[in-house]
């Protein structure tokens, strides 16, 4: 092709992109603002719609319609209760720093609300759920030697609606949810301790069994804390606090394997390799 030809046809070309460009600017425009009703819909259909679209499991569209809807009309029951929908399919989407915020806004401005213990519930589930436990199953993964700030504050968000709500309907599931995180925490607590005690560091490793005891009674590790107390204290000849312990071991779980001479046991490879493994 000569070099004519080749301007030319790349001319036509440029002609050609000049003239779609506008169109598309159209079209991106109508999908960029892909619910165009959203602004014309009067509150109550906005509301129908927004809920049409959560019942359907269509999240993102019902976040868009109440997300809408709250900015047009400020004020009134639809828009109280949109915002705790908006704060619920948030959450199903595991936006759960936006459904806490949206959360925090709606307990700031009502207050008394009718339903107002749920949003206290649903900002606990957001804390719950943000981190993932599942995995701990899947992967096998010992979670509760991670930085667990985020399940002591959602353990604490649970508890604070058990403090203002206790009769509320969603109390039963919160305190089952509890005593799952304290069993967690608890966890992290004597896998630390057994690690402080493997290094010979016996005063750390009794501070924490009983601070597991004091903080997070009646948990599955309280056994466990009593005997990495026994065994801390007979470590550092304190033979009489080191009975003691023992005595309570003995009344309470007398099938656990200190009083077998057979816990702590050493760590094997993954142990090594991962000191804060559990230790039984």
């Amino acid at each position: 092709m000569s070099s004519p030809t080749r301007f030319l046809a790349r001319f036509t070309l440029l002609a050609a992109l000049l003239l779609v460009l506008p169109g598309c600017q159209t079209i991106g425009g109508w999908f960029a603002n892909e619910e165009p009703e959203t602004e014309t819909l009067p509150v109550d259909a906005l509301y129908a719609e927004a809920r049409q679209s959560r019942d359907a499991g269509n999240h993102s569209r019902a976040e868009t319609y109440y997300t809408r809807l709250i900015a047009r009309f400020p004020f009134g029951p639809y828009t109280e209760q949109a915002q705790l929908d908006l704060a619920y399919v948030q959450y199903r989407q595991g936006k759960h720093e936006e459904s806490e915020a949206t959360l925090d806004r709606f307990i700031r401005t009502y207050p008394t609300h009718v339903a107002i213990d749920y949003a206290f519930y649903l900002r606990a589930l957001n804390g719950f759920d943000r981190d993932s436990f599942f995995l701990q199953r899947i992967a096998r993964a010992d979670m509760s030697a991670r930085d667990l700030t985020r399940v002591r504050a959602s353990f604490d968000a649970f508890a604070e609606l058990l403090r203002r709500f206790p009769d509320s309907r969603y109390a039963a599931d919160a305190r089952q949810r509890m005593v799952y995180l304290r069993n967690f925490l608890a966890r992290h607590e004597i896998n630390t301790g057994l690690y402080y005690h493997r290094r010979g560091a016996y005063v750390s490793a009794i501070n924490r069994a009983r601070f597991l005891l004091e903080t997070y009674p009646q948990s599955s590790y309280e056994a466990d804390a009593v005997a990495l107390l026994a065994a801390s204290h007979a470590a550092l000849g304190q033979e009489a606090l080191a009975a003691d312990a023992r005595r309570v071991l003995a009344l309470n779980a007398p099938d656990h394997p200190h009083l077998r001479g057979d816990w702590p046991r050493r760590p094997g490879l993954w142990g090594q390799l991962n000191p804060f493994g559990a230790g039984r």
